[in-house]
């Protein structure tokens, strides 16, 4: 059984075009949680989302 290599620049940042690191979460397929890799948070610190979870853009103002 031959294990694929997931690329770590696979994601990218849709505002600033850089690569962010990947997360991972967790997604219940038939009662068992599986992971699922997703883009993390921005960390160029130029960038307007700048560490804002990529699920919830923009923060909310209260």
């Amino acid at each position: 059984m031959v294990k694929i290599k997931r690329e770590v620049d696979a994601f990218a940042c849709p505002t600033c075009k850089k690569s962010v690191p990947a997360a991972i979460h967790r997604h219940k397929t038939l009662a068992v949680f599986v992971p699922v890799w997703r883009p993390g948070a921005c960390q160029n610190r130029d960038c307007p989302d700048y560490r804002l979870d990529p699920g919830h853009k923009r923060p909310s103002t209260r």
